[in-house]
């Protein structure tokens, strides 16, 4: 990330809904992914709170998926030694109980954290992604998980 780009990262996004929202965070210096600005640009329900996490839908899926659900971390954490260890056991409780709530009967669970040229996060804010394949969707092709930013926008990185 080079400039202000502290809390998003725009070369990181995939749609052009999400760059807008992007612009207007950076523009207001927050971060969507902190409990007191979630509701200001996240437009899906929190659907369960814990001590560590929310979870929640992914307002912008990956194609091919039945299920993206996002895990966030509730306190401003970018980096995994910032985080509690009992975290650790919530996240798996969480998800467990998504995969249970949504029948989720495959899938991944990625993590996210740190400089979001390694993690290819579009939100520098500790948080998961549960994510299933639609395996019965139209032109279906695998979900792709990216870690890592494109070569071509790694121009500013030192």
């Amino acid at each position: 990330m080079s400039g202000n780009q502290t809390l998003v990262d725009l070369d990181n996004a995939r749609e052009e809904e999400q760059v807008q929202v992007m612009e207007q965070l950076l523009a207001d210096d927050a971060c969507p992914f902190c409990e007191e600005k979630l509701g200001k640009y996240h437009r899906q329900d929190i659907l369960r709170t814990g001590k560590y996490w929310l979870l929640t839908k992914n307002q912008w899926p990956y194609e091919n998926t039945k299920h993206h659900l996002l895990l966030i971390y509730r306190g401003h954490v970018v980096d995994l030694s910032e985080a509690e260890p009992a975290a650790g056991q919530e996240l798996l409780e969480m998800a467990q109980w998504a995969q249970q709530q949504f029948n989720i009967t495959g899938g991944g669970l990625v993590l996210r954290f740190g400089d979001t040229n390694f993690s290819a996060g579009s939100v520098q804010h500790l948080h998961a992604q549960l994510v299933q394949p639609d395996l019965a969707a139209e032109n279906y092709q695998p979900v792709r998980i990216k870690l890592g930013k494109s070569p071509e926008k790694l121009k500013d990185y030192q």
